[in-house]
């Protein structure tokens, strides 16, 4: 009898507990049924994430014919790319039920039925989990004010081979505008404001302002961006661009002497991925304002700036003498060089082999952190070149998507390969240097390398 009323007790607590403490994460999804090609419809993703409150991220895949901007994000960052939609929270917002929403352009020759599902990963515990949405249908009607023999039906659509766009065209749409600086409300201190149009540019970016001597440079408002202000240069980085298609940074210049003039010789270059190429635009300052952040606005300051011709720092240039531009995800490039070497033996393969291998990154078990401080398209001699850098700890090199990539450390936790990059930001030349995360030996993301081990981001 006692046996069977501890049983009995055991089973109503479970069943409580179940109900007063859910665990059980919940999507549900909110979309029309029907749309009309070339409109717009929103999507809203309801998430109740009960206790889940670490790194998560939720994804959808999207028909081709169709594209995302997002509308509403509660504090993740959102991606549109290769037509996956994407929200990504280092950290969950405390409210137990989200919304999030984006809105889906229709192109205009299309018609015919698609579904939609989705995915929600997240953490709990020291387990990664994961909820399927359930798919929904929409039926698109085709337009009437279309040729009829230009409409395909958005099924035959995925067929098609998709048309790429020169990455000149894509570029042209990429603008950076700073606005003449002004003096701020208090002090002589100047506000330089600065408008940036991402366009096509959605991943690793870089301004880089060129400071007059005699001020200095911090951060008012960043947009996500780490900031830095060394050698007269205020440089704000991003390894992924805000969501929205246009916003604005700013910094506060400061005299030493205490008295400012608006009179400055400022020059910014925007540098941004495009296609994996780094492109490079000069900022134009223009008398605008940028206090009035209506899209209105903003769109017209945009459309009335000129475009400027983009420079691939990795591309035509045969012997350059220095390079501090970002190269394929981060890190000083490393410059090609030709240089002829006389009465100098060469080394043969065999002792060349022995030399690259001595300096060969080796995979090791389970998610580890490492800092890349350069990438170059050409090996280089790691001992002679990193001791000019001032760089004292073991640097290991490994190919990755046509790069040899350099990188230092091995760190279990992000936050002391965080620390690490900074102490490189300061002690060196090196100030684009950055973390990258690997599992088993494989770069991964590092917003993927937080979520496998539950980790805290830091800035």
């Amino acid at each position: 009898m006692v046996k069977f009323f501890v049983i009995l007790i055991n089973i109503v607590g479970l069943l409580l507990s179940s109900i007063l403490f859910p665990n059980n994460v919940t999507l549900k999804i909110k979309a029309p049924s029907e749309v009309n090609a070339g409109s717009e419809f929103q999507v809203e993703i309801v998430l109740n994430k009960n206790n889940a409150e670490s790194f998560a991220r939720f994804q959808q895949k999207l028909p081709r014919g169709l594209t995302a901007e997002v509308v509403q994000n509660q504090n993740a960052s959102f991606a549109f790319d290769n037509q996956d939609v994407k929200f990504i929270w280092l950290r969950l917002p405390a409210e137990s039920e989200i919304t999030i929403a984006y809105k889906v352009k229709v192109d205009e020759r299309l018609k015919g039925n698609f579904s939609i599902d989705g995915l929600f990963s997240y953490i709990d515990g020291n387990d990664r989990k994961s909820v399927n949405l359930e798919s929904k249908t929409i039926t698109i009607r085709p337009s009437t004010s279309i040729n009829p023999n230009l409409i395909v039906d958005i099924e035959e659509f995925q067929e098609m081979v998709p048309y790429q766009a020169p990455v000149s065209l894509m570029a042209s749409n990429v603008k950076c505008i700073r606005q003449a600086p002004l003096f701020s409300a208090e002090g002589n201190g100047l506000l330089v404001n600065i408008l940036v149009n991402r366009g096509s540019a959605d991943k690793f970016a870089k301004i880089e302002e060129d400071i007059p001597n005699g001020y200095t440079a911090e951060a008012i408002s960043t947009r996500d961006a780490i900031f830095t202000f060394k050698d007269q240069k205020a440089k704000f980085l991003w390894m992924n661009l805000p969501p929205e298609p246009r916003f604005v940074v700013n910094y506060k210049l400061s005299p030493l002497d205490g008295i400012g003039t608006t009179e400055l010789p400022i020059n910014g270059t925007f540098s941004y991925i495009l296609n994996e190429v780094t492109q490079v635009i000069d900022i134009i300052q223009q008398n605008i304002d940028l206090s009035n952040l209506d899209p209105s606005n903003l769109d017209g300051i945009i459309a009335s700036a000129p475009t400027q011709p983009t420079v691939s720092p990795t591309q035509g240039v045969t012997t350059p003498t220095s390079s501090t531009y970002t190269g394929a995800d981060g890190g000083r490039e490393i410059p090609v060089q030709f240089q002829e070497i006389k009465d100098k033996k060469p080394r043969s393969p065999q002792q060349q082999s022995q030399l690259d291998m001595s300096y060969q990154l080796e995979p090791e078990e389970g998610v580890y952190y490492r800092v890349q401080i350069a990438a170059g398209h050409k090996p280089v001699n790691i001992k002679r070149y990193f001791k000019k850098l001032k760089i004292t700890v073991d640097v290991r090199t490994e190919q990755h998507e046509g790069w040899y990539k350099y990188s230092i450390g091995s760190f279990p936790e992000y936050k002391l390969a965080r620390n690490k990059r900074n102490d490189i930001w300061e002690t060196t030349p090196i100030n684009d240097a950055f973390v990258a995360a690997y599992n088993n030996g494989k770069r991964i993301t590092v917003q993927e390398a937080l979520m496998i081990t539950n980790q805290q981001w830091y800035r």
